[in-house]
């Protein structure tokens, strides 16, 4: 009769999986109107702010603003910069995107007191046009290497290459190559006016404003094109990072990304060596993937979609398993993560995007109400059935799964439970039992006469 009613609950959630879905997804979405500015004669200028460290989820925000200031068609692109430093491999990407935008950016570091350590000074040496805001400092941009026993210096190899990168990249903007090569070799850092004075940067300003009342009417080069700037009265546009966008920064923070990776393995490892608590093992495989994707090895679109197949694989293991709600919450919790990790495609129709996530979003709604039914049928089954004994009723008989020495585990009626011989007696696997008596969940069994009697002449 259990089973028939954990069957039918497993039905119902099967059929408010494939309805739900559809019926949110039907419902009009309201489309957000676009927060463009009024039209005007002078082209707008267009800021990201980088703060903290630079991260993949910071590429991936920078990436989406730049296709936004072509979609803007802004004059200029302006990036205020505060960073110790951040991984090489979203640096050199946001490097590359400013190398190969095909407009002018600036890159002030600012307010006062801010610097662009390591990272942020290959970012600023990539710029069109350098700035800092009095009383910042750039420089310090010595490779270092993480392994298990910590951070420490670079190999040669690492230290010639991307000081040599950093030489080539300020050549190329006009700026001298062979104090750059110093920020790599020697941990060279300088204060802003100085900065000025050796022509690592091209304007002193405390501001976004006072930047852009500096460089009006300047000509910029770029890709063999001339761009002139009329940047006085040009109206700022900005935008905010994203949830997604924030979730992706904070999770590709290499300290974040290396606690969630550890939890990960040491979910697997506890799973493993606990079969059948099932809790460890998916919470460890889905912090596994999400560490993986902050370490780098991974890219946002293919973690998004693995964790979206393991949300759903999940799910369906939930609704035809016995599961206990544990498979279903990871799937519901895989899916959310998977959803919020997949990036707005440009070639993507934002309709279909937001139709997408709210897809998404009722798969997990439904499926989450229905997990939080099973698990209180579940939980108020389990009172019940051990709060006396007028609702337990154990088996009579049952086949060992394992040996029983003493204790060990029988298969009776469909199920597996936990059993002891009742004189402490080594039972083989394989064998038939009849049950004595039973304490709570326990089984006490001992071999059919007849079996206990064949042993008993071999002795």
């Amino acid at each position: 009769m259990k089973r028939f009613k954990l069957y039918k609950c497993k039905l119902v959630a099967v059929l408010l999986f494939l309805t739900v879905p559809a019926i949110i997804s039907a419902l009009p979405v309201s489309s957000v109107p676009d927060n463009t500015e009024a039209e005007s004669s002078i082209r707008p200028v267009y800021l990201i702010e980088v703060e903290g460290v630079v991260t993949t989820g910071q590429k991936n925000f920078i990436e989406r603003q730049i296709k936004n200031a072509i979609d803007k068609e802004s004059q200029l692109l302006i990036i205020r910069i505060n960073t110790p430093g951040g991984l090489v491999d979203a640096t050199m990407k946001i490097n590359e995107q400013i190398l190969n935008a095909p407009m002018p950016v600036a890159v002030l570091v600012a307010p006062s007191g801010a610097i662009a350590g390591s990272a942020g000074t290959f970012i600023l040496m990539a710029s069109d046009i350098a700035a800092m805001a009095p009383g910042t400092t750039i420089g310090a941009a010595q490779p270092v290497a993480i392994s298990p026993e910590g951070a420490g210096e670079a190999g040669d190899k690492t230290v010639t290459f991307y000081a040599s990168y950093m030489r080539n990249t300020a050549e190329e903007r006009g700026r001298p190559g062979d104090l750059a090569e110093r920020f790599v070799t020697e941990n060279l850092s300088l204060g802003s006016r100085e900065s000025l004075e050796k022509g690592m940067i091209e304007y002193l300003a405390g501001n976004i404003h006072e930047l852009m009342n500096e460089i009006d009417g300047k000509e910029i080069e770029k890709l063999g094109e001339i761009y002139t700037l009329n940047t006085s009265e040009a109206p700022v546009l900005q935008e905010e990072m994203t949830f997604a966008e924030n979730f992706q920064n904070w999770l590709s923070n290499p300290q974040i990304a290396f606690l969630v990776l550890m939890a990960g393995f040491l979910g697997l490892y506890m799973g493993f060596n606990a079969p059948g608590t099932i809790v460890p093992e998916v919470g460890g495989l889905i912090l596994l993937i999400m560490g993986i994707y902050g370490i780098g090895l991974f890219d946002v679109n293919t973690t998004g979609i693995i964790l979206l197949l393991v949300g759903l694989g999940l799910i369906m293991a939930e609704i035809f398993t016995s599961g206990f709600g544990v498979l279903g919450v990871g799937g519901v919790v895989s899916l959310a993560i998977g959803a919020i990790m997949l990036p707005v495609e440009p070639l993507m129709a934002p309709d279909w995007y937001r139709g997408f996530i709210v897809t998404v979003g009722g798969v997990v709604l439904g499926f989450a109400i229905v997990v939080l039914v099973i698990i209180q049928r579940i939980i108020r089954s389990r009172r019940r059935w051990t709060g006396g004994s007028e609702h337990f009723t154990p088996p009579v008989k049952g086949v060992t799964v394992n040996e029983l020495n003493p204790e060990g585990q029988i298969k009776a009626r469909g199920e597996y439970w936990r059993a002891r011989s009742i004189n402490d007696s080594k039972i083989p696997a394989g064998k038939e039992v009849k049950v004595v008596k039973a304490e709570t969940l326990l089984l006490w069994v001992q071999l059919p006469e007849n079996e206990e009697n064949r042993n008993a002449g071999t002795k």
